[in-house]
């Protein structure tokens, strides 16, 4: 895939990030020693019309804005210590304010401030930034696959997929809740962070972030299609659509060879040498879009 506007200006901002913190912004989080504990900071944001649909439930869109900035704690294997809001006034504020007590009741997370704007006419964003604290150091990274490691993920992908889609066109046949209210793997994230070898979270497609961890660690990700879990309701000539659509937030993890997850998750694939492509998918590098690009929405 080539390279995007994304891409390109996250190339520029490693120009700035020189402390080690940064992880070079190879990582979803940044990572601070902090007296006797080590800090992981994330930030992430959403907007409209790229992570929610217009006139979509105000509660669903809290949720997801915290959801998916614990996912990034939950693929470093941090605790939740609390989180800060960006957040733009909207048209129901109240049901905002009642689906963000939701998952900050379901977590344990505290709210800690933040800061509110009336955005211009034309769409809205929001920002949150979540601290967590490390349960194991090293917190594990995406640079750390070797060869001969095996490929984990913790569930299925395409739900999300599927829940856009129903959302979309107004279905009540099929589930919607992959999509607007996405779980995070926290504790499968600290039960598996003293064993990985890499983990990172499957934000932007399952293809797209392996390539991620692939590059990251020097390596190739080789992945059986047939061993990645999906929905039920997937129809089969849709599971190649699915291992690049994105917001599954499942966790994408390596193990040493004879290591097994202590949790429930499916081995779907396998490391081996860098050569010409850091990606096989069935033993060929893959076609087509990878994942999600912030200037090449594919939803």
């Amino acid at each position: 895939m080539a390279s995007s506007g994304e891409a390109r200006f996250i190339d520029m901002m490693r120009a700035l990030a020189r402390d080690p913190a940064a992880r070079a912004l190879t990582d979803d989080v940044a990572v601070l020693p902090f007296g006797t504990e080590t800090l992981v900071v994330t930030h992430d944001m959403m907007a409209q019309g790229v992570h929610w649909l217009a006139g979509q439930d105000e509660a669903d869109i809290a949720w997801k804005l915290v959801a998916t900035n614990l996912s990034d704690l939950a693929a470093k294997g941090a605790r939740p210590v609390g989180v800060l809001i960006g957040y733009a006034l909207g048209p129901d504020d109240a049901r905002f304010a009642q689906g963000l007590r939701e998952v900050l009741d379901t977590y344990d997370v505290p709210l800690l401030g933040g800061d509110t704007i009336t955005p211009p006419a034309g769409g809205r964003s929001h920002g949150l930034t979540a601290l967590g604290r490390a349960t194991h150091v090293p917190v594990p990274a995406r640079n750390g696959a070797h060869v001969g490691d095996s490929v984990w993920i913790t569930g299925p992908v395409g739900a999300a997929m599927l829940g856009f889609e129903a959302l979309r066109d107004h279905r009540s046949d099929i589930d919607t809740t992959a999509f607007r209210r996405p779980v995070p793997r926290l504790a499968e994230g600290i039960a598996l962070a003293p064993l990985v070898t890499a983990m990172m979270d499957v934000s932007d497609g399952l293809l797209i972030d392996a390539r991620r961890l692939a590059e990251a660690s020097g390596v190739c990700i080789a992945l059986e299609s047939a061993a990645v879990p999906v929905p039920e309701t997937l129809p089969p000539e849709r599971l190649r659509e699915a291992l690049g659509w994105g917001d599954d937030y499942q966790l994408l993890f390596t193990l040493p060879p004879g290591v097994r997850p202590p949790i429930d998750a499916y081995a779907i694939g396998r490391v081996t040498e860098s050569g010409p492509y850091s990606l096989l998918l069935d033993g060929a590098p893959p076609q087509g879009r990878l994942g999600y690009w912030h200037d090449r929405p594919n939803h």
